[in-house]
């Protein structure tokens, strides 16, 4: 049986406090101690290169998958369990959402943001049934989740949609959450309705 995979999108850059860098560190290290695996898109720099060392330094393996452009710019991690290049942002996200179970944003930039939203669209529209987390580390997301709220409000998002999206501000919570839902846990009643 293949090990349990968690498809992690977060910033290549730290960010501007340190509790970023510490919850992509406890993902990776609940991700490597649970013997799972981290499916995330290859780089070294930032939040992606700690959670990726720390699933490693966990016992756990790691797939990267990168575009060729950012790989010739040097931005790959070269110490991963797989690497996987490919020509074009589209392969590189399609690969990473074939390769996972669950779905999981930590604190980044707009390609965090782009990456969420779409593997969530995808749900929605019924092109996969994996779970999908957010971590909230430090209000990040609060703002984010205050418009989406809004969006509920407003009557263009469906409540049983906004219920898809998993909130923490724990890692091994959010993780287990996913884990619960991917094995088959009930989903939010009204779903069906989507």
């Amino acid at each position: 049986m293949n090990a349990f995979s968690v498809c992690v999108y977060c910033g290549s850059r730290p960010g501007g406090s340190p509790s970023y860098e510490q919850a992509a560190r406890d993902v990776g290290s609940e991700i490597g101690r649970r013997g799972w695996r981290l499916v995330y898109g290859g780089g070294r720099a930032g939040l992606m290169g700690i959670v990726a060392d720390a699933t490693l330094a966990a016992g756990g393996t790691v797939v990267g998958v990168i575009p060729q452009a950012l790989l010739d710019r040097e931005l790959a991690h070269r110490g991963l369990t797989e690497l996987h290049v490919v020509q074009t942002m589209h392969q590189r996200k399609q690969m990473m959402a074939e390769r996972a179970d669950s779905f999981v944003a930590l604190p980044g930039g707009i390609g965090t943001f782009e990456e969420l939203f779409e593997v969530w669209t995808w749900r929605q529209l019924g092109y996969h049934d994996k779970p999908l987390g957010l971590l909230n580390i430090g209000g990040y997301y609060d703002g984010l989740l205050r418009f989406l709220q809004h969006a509920v409000d407003e009557g263009f998002v469906p409540p049983a949609q906004q219920g898809l999206l998993q909130v923490d501000t724990a890692a091994s919570e959010l993780l287990s959450g996913l884990h619960r839902l991917a094995a088959g846990a009930t989903e939010p009643d009204d779903y069906s309705r989507i």
